[in-house]
């Protein structure tokens, strides 16, 4: 099994916790709030034999704690956080994957610091501020937010989950948490742990994120995006496919639904690999 390194980063306002597994190139993978490292601790396992996968908390989730009080976060501080990470831990341009929320972090990285990202891959980012019904999708949001300050997180993530999923939808199952792994159900503590801050400091500056589509077309980072086979019409596969068409690039299809990445990591990873595998080729062949 590949030994797994934790590791904490001081950032402006922060301490990163990020973990390091596998050797080869860096990979570094950035999941949405209000998960953590651990959902996509399967899928790094499985490419840590093509890279040095790194993953982490973004700021104010699970053990990447804020050194301040609270406050609204904004994809910009978030992609400062990677930037800085990138930087501790190499000197060369590094594969980057973003899945949900994370992948916001990942473009705006991307738009900024196009020498520190040699390909990137976004799965089923929510952007809603790219699609022709932002205005409708700011106001569903903005629900969720005063369902949290009326009702509760129970109530708010309910609301939240069909926007992600979409109206059609059917509920997911509940989890047998007997048959569940320990480290599982730690980090579901941790996400439990984190609602209040994402529903109260996260959910709408991150969801109101405009990207600088004219930075990504400018061709200087390849960027792949993925959406799940078994997706609803949620705001990630409605985004994810404006984004792909306005980059002009085709859709990744990987398995599974929204949480994809973490249910079938095997697949998944393949997947991972051979798009980065073909950007490379199509980058070798274009030079």
């Amino acid at each position: 099994m590949t030994s797994l390194e934790t590791k904490t980063l001081p950032v402006p306002g922060a301490q990163l916790h990020y973990e390091v597994r596998g050797s080869g190139p860096l990979l570094l993978m950035i999941p949405g709030a209000p998960a953590d490292a651990g959902a996509l601790a399967g899928v790094a396992a499985c490419l840590s034999g093509h890279y040095t996968v790194v993953t982490y908390d973004q700021r104010g989730m699970s053990r990447s704690s804020l050194t301040g009080a609270a406050e609204d976060q904004s994809v910009a501080a978030f992609s400062r956080d990677a930037h800085h990470l990138l930087a501790t831990l190499t000197g060369e341009p590094a594969y980057v994957l973003g899945n949900s929320g994370g992948a916001l972090t990942a473009l705006d990285l991307v738009a900024r610091h196009p020498d520190q990202v040699r390909a990137l891959i976004v799965h089923e980012p929510p952007i809603p501020e790219i699609l022709t019904d932002a205005a409708h999708w700011r106001a569903v949001f903005q629900e969720v937010h005063d369902i949290f300050r009326s009702q509760g997180a129970g109530a708010a993530m309910g609301r939240f989950i069909t926007t992600v999923d979409g109206e059609d939808s059917v509920p997911p199952a509940m989890p047998d948490f007997s048959q569940m792994p320990p480290e599982a159900l730690e980090m579901m503590g941790r996400i439990q742990g984190n609602l209040d801050h994402f529903l109260g400091h996260v959910l709408l500056p991150v969801l109101r994120f405009q990207p600088d589509l004219a930075a990504l077309r400018a061709g200087r980072v390849p960027i792949a995006v993925g959406v799940g086979a078994a997706s609803g019409q949620g705001v990630p596969v409605k985004a994810a496919m404006e984004l792909a068409d306005r980059l002009g690039v085709k859709v990744v299809e990987f398995p599974g639904d929204h949480q994809g990445l973490a249910i079938d990591p095997a697949t998944s990873a393949t997947i991972i690999h051979e798009t980065f595998a073909r950007i490379d080729l199509a980058g070798s062949a274009a030079g």
